[in-house]
């Protein structure tokens, strides 16, 4: 049988959730080539907006930080909103892809977009030798399996060579985009960064509903049903997992050459622990919540900088309130509140 061949469900069989009582369909919702509802356009809209105006009132180095955090989080939310895999080790793949960007582009001499890729695939074949572990088991055993590995890769990059053990790589230059538009200049390297950012959001939105997305979800749901409708769960799995941490490579190389280093604070465990809060503060499974989460954690420690150690504590007590009084993030409670989906 097909996995798209109908499957019907047999009566009294009992309730099974929404996603689950039929075949994974296309998405009611699909207007458009991006599959956004009306709410959500409102909020893209707005979206576009604010990377079109902040940067004339806003330091652009803080937007450019703001905008790579924010893709590392809808990537992260990639996995575990919309398959239900909580990964203790995202760190690895965001800190990798910025030591073979900035390699490649101090090194090897590679334009910053060739850079950026380098540091996508580098991260994205990570995930693939990554996932094929971790994907066999669920649960807290998943989480401590990506942990353990993104452990394995700090120490690599504490002893290797190219990435220049504590000091890291430093001094990465920008380079020229496609070998001809100097990004030297904040505002050129801004225009770049706003653009991988939205290219990196359009693309994580059509995978989510996509008919590959509806797939995602449904196994997040209730696994067993998805497979019994002759789905190979472990390959869907595997597939999102690569392509969250290809986009988290993307994050982290676009950030090296934003800053112009790569050090080990990007593959710590720490840096997995941070997109996980801002994940959670702006609302795991939705769109627009990692990257409101992302704003709030990346304003805090930019404008409450001169606080020392009370920002981790400002930062713990949010998380604290977010648990407790909005359980479903910042995005989350106001789409409930507005009865849409965002």
């Amino acid at each position: 049988m097909s996995p798209d061949t109908p499957v019907a469900t047999p009566a009294g069989a009992g309730a099974v959730p929404a996603a689950l009582d039929r075949p994974i369909p296309v998405p009611e919702a699909d207007r458009g080539p991006f599959a956004f509802t009306r709410a959500q356009l409102g909020a893209l809209a707005v979206l576009v907006a604010f990377l079109v105006v902040s940067p004339f009132w806003l330091y652009p180095v803080f937007l450019m930080k703001l905008l790579c955090f924010a893709l590392f989080a809808c990537a992260f939310n990639l996995l575990i909103g919309y398959v239900g895999l909580l990964s203790f080790g995202h760190a690895a793949y965001f800190g990798m892809g910025g030591y073979i960007a900035g390699h490649a582009a101090k090194v090897w001499g590679l334009t910053p977009e060739l850079a950026v890729i380098a540091g996508a695939a580098v991260a994205g074949g990570l995930g693939a030798a990554f996932g094929w572990l971790a994907i066999r088991r669920s649960g807290i055993y998943f989480a401590m399996i990506t942990l353990a590995l993104a452990q394995m890769v700090y120490f690599f990059c504490v002893q290797a060579p190219f990435t220049g053990g504590e000091d890291g790589i430093q001094q990465i230059p920008r380079g020229r985009l496609l070998g001809a538009i100097g990004m030297q200049d904040d505002m050129a390297m801004y225009w770049f960064v706003a653009a991988i950012f939205l290219a990196g959001f359009l693309l994580i939105h059509r995978i989510v509903h996509s008919p590959f997305g509806q797939v995602i979800k449904a196994i997040r749901e209730n696994e067993p049903r998805a497979i019994s409708l002759g789905y190979r769960s472990d390959d869907y799995k595997l597939v999102a997992f690569i392509l969250s941490a290809t986009l988290a490579g993307v994050a982290g190389a676009t950030k090296a050459l934003v800053f112009g280093i790569a050090t080990l604070t990007d593959v710590h465990w720490s840096m997995s622990g941070e997109v996980v809060l801002m994940t959670l503060v702006g609302g795991l499974g939705t769109v627009f919540g990692p990257v409101i989460g992302a704003a709030v954690v990346v304003t805090m420690q930019n404008y409450l900088a001169e606080m020392g150690a009370w920002v981790t504590v400002i930062q713990g007590a949010i998380f604290v309130a977010c648990v407790l009084a909005f359980r479903r993030g910042i995005v989350g409670e106001i789409a409930s509140l507005l009865r849409v989906r965002l």
